[in-house]
């Protein structure tokens, strides 16, 4: 999986997922595009590190969030996720 995406944005989201997580991957390399637009950063959380998350998560990686709200998993939901950044913008 990627490392964190720490462009100095202000806005940060946080992606659950797994290290050997296909799925993972093109979700972060999939908000690219949205970075561009909205300015924010990823942190990149591997569950498998911490027991905790991965009892929480299980297999429902990856897990994008923000906040403590949960803006999709296993696939971007662009249009979701586009929504809820110009709402809090």
């Amino acid at each position: 999986m990627c490392a964190a995406d720490t462009r100095g944005a202000a806005l940060r989201l946080t992606l659950y997922g797994r290290s050997y997580c296909h799925l993972c991957d093109e979700m972060l390399a999939a908000l690219d595009s949205l970075r561009g637009e909205f300015g924010f950063a990823v942190d990149v959380v591997d569950v498998d590190s911490d027991a905790a998350l991965e009892q929480r998560f299980g297999a429902l990686v990856p897990v994008l969030m923000h906040a403590g709200t949960e803006l999709c998993h296993y696939h971007l939901d662009a249009a979701k996720v586009r929504a809820y950044l110009a709402e809090i913008r």
